[in-house]
């Protein structure tokens, strides 16, 4: 297609910048005048937002007011939850600034840099550095850094879909627009930046794949909707237990205040206030320690989205392959001249914007010819073929066979298939004494050559893909190269297939796609835009599709992908859309950030259990005490201890533990499956104790430190089941937790500070019994459920 009217929205120049480029005092007050590429693209939140996002939230407000209450009205003791408070802020913005160091310098190396000409010489800078009037010179593979207005081409054709959903390439001519954001996909030229920064057309595009952002997810909504409902629990129980304990005082003189610190109890009890902190920090370390091992992850819950994946489509030059490629060897067709065939490929490969095929020609056929270029055709991913004429050498094509000759019974058609069986790429040379080159081959044209070229299969391919066979993952191979020579790297790779499917066949309609997907692994001849709607048709059932590629061809199909991966020596355009980039390019980097994400998965829904079951709990005995009409039994102090010991110090080790649970779907519901029956025996077990001893004829605080005790021993039991499989490490985690928990409960200081108060060892030794019957009724229920 031609290029499309986006004039309108390109500014013209003012200044037509000259054919040596801007001088260093033109660039100098450029930058001074803010006139450059800059346009606030982060790969992590500023430092304020960071601030804000851990300070300000609506949890932290909640006990912000709940501790101002206790300080008012209360004793400082019953405002040690605001320490708590506290330290989770502290601990999430240190966690996030240390992540943002980290992921910042990471970001430098996956950094695009572009070729601009200044002082009369092309240097190579990075795309920050650009300022308005720049010249940029431009080559297949580049996303265009900023808006502008060509001066120069040579066959260019660009792709803006990722910007107007136009799915055609677009031819380009000097004279014309380009907008940032769009994709080189054939040709070069060279244009002027008219329009920089935050003032170009898709700085937005730019910028949101490399900002930090939490992408929708099934652990961050899950955890939303949980918080979403716990809000409107606080709002509702919190008044109705304040009432409650105005009406039962445990302090004829002041009931008011005691009323008060009752009710501030119950909802200090009520609030997850470590979920939001401990589901952002598995993210933020388990994106570090991706990080040291060169994965960049641009948007953080693309680890938890990878550990989702059931499909993964592969393209396979780049990704199964090395990437670069060498000749082989050279098959001169009967009639043809061998040296007339050597001058025209190192014609061919003098081209400046070569791609990875042509620098391999050119490294076997150096350029000594004296071939003036009369007309070009670049090579594009559709086409599968360029075309060049000479002047008085008349018109040559370099491409696939299958694409340049059409008749499959031609004898170099044959034999170039039999070439490609045995997993070598294959390109046809055809030639034409004369006739004008265009959108088709000249029928004039005659096969002279065969062009065989050697890939290298990456020695940590086999491995990665058997890893995901074994975890159940599909595979798809989907490549524009030769059908025969994919099937044959596929089968290098240890991928059982007789043929691959050619994807010139493929049907239309996304349906019937989807339906040859479910019966082919292995396809090649796919163009961009077949491997963009193969994507989509996996998705359309339900299939969760990760795409890995480094082509610029892979680009459409790695933006529509759940997660795009891309190699680190990709094109510039793929990396910026990729959502994981591997910095070194090893392939077998994907299984760790496989592992990192399902134990991101794994590991926030332990803690998600953990807390719910608090909340539950909480919110139970809170509607208990106002239907019984009874006195909270815990005060704030007490719920500390309780939090400390059976949520807050555990949750923080088992979020960053290891864990090789495999992803399954149902957060939220398999947490809510847990959270109530154990939440449902706590309250249970911690009722009876209250209630026995009240019957007793305890002080309040008495009763009040028996229920403290029989909610931690049952807080603990919880724990266990969680912690399961229980290793040396957590059997000596559980150990210093009952350690704090008998310090507390010995050491006179720390008794009187935290209003513990045993009235005999017999009433302690029946508060444990009880709760022991409440650890086996858990016990007896986790193991009827089958998640023992």
């Amino acid at each position: 297609m031609t290029e499309s009217g986006t004039a309108a929205q390109v500014p013209q120049p003012i200044y037509l910048t000259p054919e040596n480029g801007l001088t260093a005092a033109e660039v100098e007050e450029r930058h001074k005048s803010g006139l450059s590429n800059t346009a606030n693209s982060r790969t992590s939140r500023s430092v304020v937002e960071i601030l804000r996002a851990n300070i300000f939230t609506r949890f932290n407000a909640i006990l912000g007011v709940m501790f101002g209450i206790v300080v008012v009205v209360g004793e400082f003791r019953d405002a040690l939850f605001g320490l708590v408070l506290v330290a989770n802020a502290a601990i999430g913005i240190l966690q996030e600034l240390r992540s943002k160091v980290t992921l910042d310098r990471l970001s430098v190396l996956n950094a695009p840099f572009i070729r601009v000409m200044r002082s009369g010489v092309e240097i190579e800078i990075p795309a920050a550095e650009l300022v308005l009037d720049d010249l940029i010179a431009l080559k297949s593979g580049d996303q265009v850094p900023a808006d502008g207005l060509l001066l120069s081409v040579e066959a260019l054709e660009v792709d803006e879909s990722l910007l107007t959903g136009e799915a055609d390439a677009l031819e380009k001519s000097a004279g014309g627009y380009l907008l940032s954001g769009s994709i080189v996909v054939a040709g070069s030229g060279v244009f002027q930046a008219t329009a920089v920064g935050e003032s170009a057309y898709a700085h937005r595009l730019a910028n949101e794949v490399r900002r930090f952002a939490l992408v929708r997810s099934e652990i961050v909504d899950g955890v939303n909707r949980i918080l979403k409902f716990v809000t409107i629990g606080l709002f509702i129980v919190g008044p109705l237990l304040f009432w409650n304990q105005l009406r039962n005082p445990t302090d004829e003189a002041d009931g008011v205040k005691a009323a008060l610190v009752g009710a501030v109890a119950g909802v200090v009890g009520m609030v997850p206030e470590g979920l939001v902190l401990l589901t952002s920090l598995a993210f933020g370390i388990a994106a570090v320690t991706l990080a040291r091992r060169k994965v960049l992850v641009q948007e953080l819950p693309a680890i938890e989205v990878l550990a989702r994946v059931d499909v993964v489509c592969i393209d396979k030059t780049g990704t199964l392959t090395e990437g670069s490629v060498a000749l082989e060897r050279l098959e001169i067709l009967p009639g043809a001249s061998e040296s007339l065939v050597a001058n025209a490929l190192a014609a061919l490969a003098a081209d400046e914007s070569a791609n990875a095929t042509l620098l391999a020609v050119r490294d076997a056929f150096p350029n000594n010819s004296e071939w003036e270029r009369d007309a070009y055709v670049a090579f594009s991913s559709s086409r599968k073929w360029s075309a060049t004429s000479f002047r008085g050498q008349g018109a040559w094509w370099l491409g696939a066979p299958e694409m340049l000759l059409s008749d499959a019974t031609h004898p170099a058609r044959r034999l170039a298939d039999e070439i490609a069986y045995t997993g070598s790429r294959v390109l046809a040379l055809l030639h034409a004494e004369s006739g004008e080159i265009g959108d088709s081959v000249s029928e004039s044209a005659s096969a002279v050559a065969l062009v065989i070229l050697e890939e290298q299969v990456r020695p940590d391919a086999a491995e990665t893909l058997a890893y995901f066979t074994a975890q159940g993952v599909g595979l798809k191979i989907i490549s524009g190269d030769n059908p025969l020579t994919v099937a044959a790297v596929a089968r290098r790779v240890g991928v059982e297939v007789d043929e691959a499917y050619d994807a010139r066949n493929l049907p239309s309609l996304e349906s019937e796609i989807a339906d040859v997907l479910e019966r082919h692994s292995v396809f090649g001849r796919v163009s961009p835009e077949q491997k963009q709607a193969m994507v989509s048709a996996l998705q359309s059932k339900g299939r969760v599709v990760a795409m890995t590629g480094d082509g610029v061809n892979d680009a459409l199909a790695i933006k529509r992908a759940d997660i795009g991966v891309a190699m680190g020596s990709g094109a510039p355009a793929t990396r910026a859309v990729a959502k994981i980039v591997l910095l070194d390019g090893r392939f077998d980097r994907l299984p760790g950030v496989v592992a990192e994400g399902r134990r991101v998965i794994a590991n926030v829904e332990r803690v998600s259990n953990l807390f719910v079951s608090k909340t539950t709990y909480a919110a139970l005995i809170a509607i208990a005490v106002i239907v019984l009409a009874v006195p909270y039994p815990f005060l704030p102090r007490h719920l500390t201890i309780v939090s400390t010991i059976t949520i807050g110090l555990p949750a923080f080790f088992m979020a960053l533990a290891p864990n090789a649970q495999i992803y399954r779907p149902g957060f939220v519901r398999r947490v809510l499956k847990f959270a109530i029956p154990a939440g449902t025996a706590a309250t249970i077990t911690v009722l009876t104790t209250y209630l026995f001893a009240r019957s007793q004829g305890m002080n309040l605080t008495q009763e009040r430190t028996l229920a403290t005790l029989s909610l931690v021993v049952v807080g603990l039991w919880i724990l266990t089941l969680l912690a399961r499989p229980l290793t040396r490490g957590r059997y000596l985690l559980l150990l210093v937790l009952v350690a704090l928990l008998l310090v507390g409960a010995a050491v006179p200081f720390m008794s009187s500070f935290f209003a513990i108060e045993f009235v005999s060892i017999t009433a302690v030794l029946e508060t444990i019994l009880i709760s022991a019957v409440g650890c086996c009724v858990l016990e007896v229920w986790w193991r009827v459920r089958g998640d023992a």
